[in-house]
């Protein structure tokens, strides 16, 4: 994933202290002239290569090859993106800085006393690390940033993805395992306490996800706050067939026209997206025959007994329509 690897980022503090205490073993190792250019060198590199490195651990968010829409969705409901951007652009600007304080000064170390060389390196060393202090909260921000976000899922988006909807106890936690190899495989994402099931399963030597999503499809838009509504929106990226599961017997808690409307208020926000009803539970059938009319699912089934669950993953892999992408044979 590609959060997963960031590192962590150092204050302005820890960055000023090894800078410096470098510096000084760098100086102990030489004498006069040559003791303060190697001090300035030192210090100076490694406060320019540290800085940039903080930069280029990074994705460019600019560039979809870089970050796909869904991470950069889910990143932006996390934390603030265009803010994160910025932080990265000053210490980049700070890392520049720090060279060009090194280019400055280091002429004036070469044909002068050692005092006076002495002195230089000093006025240089309070210049380097006044740059680094300025960029003090850029480099906590980012690296709160890369602590938020490195527990992302590690959910491939260019992979053929069913997402399973709905509100909770209808069963979908129980179809996303009873289909894949995955059993209860959760990640706990920063906008949902519940955890995302995740599993994959093969069809036809093709490998797809499974996606179930409690604490954010399985409630009303009106109910989501905005990190979660967001959360939805990378979702938007991500799916390629959309199962809303319902439960007509009732017994999940909910009435089924709560139940359809939100089934409608998916379909709506993935209207892009091929969105099949699910009807669980018929081995509860004679409690809810009488909802059929109501209900207009495209398939019913029962987890419990496995009765027509084949059937409904078969018809969300043809509903995806996944065309691998094959090499280019010139």
């Amino acid at each position: 994933m590609i959060f997963e690897d960031l590192p962590t980022t150092p204050t302005s503090e820890e960055l000023i202290d090894k800078a410096f205490s470098r510096a000084a073993r760098s100086g102990n190792a030489k004498r006069g002239l040559e003791a303060q250019q190697s001090m300035l060198q030192t210090a100076a590199n490694i406060m320019s290569d540290n800085l940039e490195n903080v930069v280029t651990a990074w994705p460019d968010f600019e560039y979809e090859d870089d970050v796909h829409p869904f991470y950069y969705e889910l990143a932006d409901a996390i934390v603030d993106v265009d803010r994160l951007r910025q932080s990265l652009s000053e210490v980049m600007w700070a890392s520049r800085k720090t060279r060009e304080i090194h280019e400055e000064y280091q002429p004036r170390l070469r044909k002068t006393d050692t005092d006076t060389a002495r002195k230089h390196r000093k006025q240089a060393f309070a210049r380097l690390a006044d740059i680094v202090e300025q960029v003090d909260d850029e480099l906590l921000y980012i690296n709160k940033s890369r602590n938020d976000l490195r527990d992302l899922p590690e959910i491939n988006p260019d992979e053929p993805t069913i997402v399973v909807a709905g509100y909770p106890n209808v069963g979908k936690s129980s179809f996303v395992n009873d289909v894949t190899n995955a059993r209860g495989e959760t990640a706990s994402y920063p906008f949902t306490t519940k955890g995302i099931g995740l599993g994959h399963f093969e069809h036809e030597r093709l490998r797809y996800q499974i996606v179930d999503t409690p604490g954010l499809l399985d409630r009303p838009p009106a109910e989501r706050n905005e990190i979660e509504s967001q959360a939805v929106s990378a979702v938007e990226h991500l799916a390629d067939c959309m199962l809303v599961m319902v439960d007509p017997s009732g017994e999940c808690g909910y009435p089924l026209a709560s139940q359809l409307e939100l089934r409608d208020s998916i379909a709506a926000q993935f209207e892009t997206v091929p969105v099949l009803t699910i009807a669980n539970k018929t081995d509860r059938r004679e409690v809810w025959d009488d909802q059929l009319e109501d209900l207009e699912a495209d398939f019913e089934m029962s987890i419990e007994t496995g009765e027509n669950v084949e059937t409904v993953l078969e018809a969300a892999v043809e509903a995806v329509d996944y065309e691998p992408e094959l090499p280019f044979d010139g």
